[in-house]
């Protein structure tokens, strides 16, 4: 089996790096936040192995990717037109996409808009919503829970002090998250974002005396080079543009998703617990005979279990 290859590929007007093995029908892997494509690292050989063409990008603003300097060119449909002149840049003609956390929303409103480019999409943590924020009738941050001791986690994320927080010691960031936001952290220990809310003061994260059995301080490694060379200027920016990406999706409002989709989420993932709602809707957003959903149990955002895992 071919080994994982890396290039600089042109599309939408900026250069991503891409990670990719095999060859056949492509899939394209979209990371969460604040990742990079290493964590697709087990699903490229798994895929290129059942005779796939597996490519995991750096998303916009990431690792060795392009970051550009605007705030603005951050948002959903930036990345949606990213992924799509990467098919048109790898010859395919269509593409199953797959994508966790932020990337999840990409593929869904990916497989939403351009269903003539991607023929499945397969949705990690995160459920289908309108307009990718939510059907609401106000800007979806002005809805987001906050109360004098904390605040719902995407809003936190648009603050200068979570530049300062993630940023301070990339190493703790990275192994704290790992396991804090796993189902390898016991209930009992408490943290973990319950219902997504953040603590407006003290740590983000508690950081752990070891790493679980399925991440590696070599794995760290890669991400903390990942984040000294990107920084999270342009990770951050995309929260930052949620209102803005929600206003420009107001024309495909009600549409619903045509392609084969799959959901899958860990029972332990918190952000399951704070899109509940969302998560009993989405079905009503996709068409009769093209979806499923699976639940998988003791397992926290998909970050740090389903994605990193081995495969069998």
């Amino acid at each position: 089996m071919p080994e994982v290859k890396h290039r600089m590929i042109q599309t939408n007007g900026i250069r991503l790096h891409v990670a990719e093995q095999g060859e056949g029908p492509l899939v394209i892997l979209c990371h969460g936040f604040p990742e990079c494509w290493y964590s697709w690292r087990h699903q490229l050989g798994a895929l290129a192995k059942a005779s796939f063409h597996a490519v995991a990008p750096d998303l916009r603003g990431y690792g060795r990717s392009d970051r550009p300097e605007e705030v603005e060119k951050y948002t959903i449909l930036h990345d949606i037109g990213d992924t799509v002149g990467l098919v048109d840049a790898l010859g395919a003609k269509q593409a199953v996409i797959a994508g966790h956390d932020f990337g999840a929303a990409i593929a869904w409103q990916a497989a939403l808009l351009r269903p003539d480019r991607f023929k499945g999409v397969i949705a990690m943590s995160p459920p289908f919503r309108p307009r990718a924020f939510g059907a609401s009738s106000a800007p979806p941050t002005t809805l987001m829970p906050r109360n004098e001791n904390a605040v719902f986690y995407q809003l936190f994320l648009q603050t200068p002090e979570a530049d300062v927080g993630l940023g301070r010691d990339l190493r703790r960031t990275f192994r704290s998250q790992f396991y804090a936001l796993s189902g390898d952290r016991p209930p009992s220990e408490g943290g973990g974002f319950a219902g997504g809310m953040m603590p407006r003061t003290g740590r983000l994260l508690p950081d752990p005396p070891s790493l679980p059995p399925w991440i590696t301080e070599s794995d760290i490694n890669v991400y903390v080079d990942a984040f000294t060379r990107s920084g999270f200027r342009g990770p951050l920016a995309w929260w930052r543009n949620i209102d803005r990406g929600w206003e420009l999706l107001a024309a495909f409002d009600g549409m619903t998703v045509t392609i084969p989709a799959l959901y899958m989420a860990g029972e332990r993932d918190f952000v399951v617990g704070a899109f509940q709602q969302a998560i009993s809707q989405q079905r009503s957003f996709q068409s009769s005979g093209q979806r499923s959903c699976c639940r998988a149990a003791d397992i926290g955002p998909s970050r740090n279990a389903l994605r990193t895992s081995a495969p069998p």
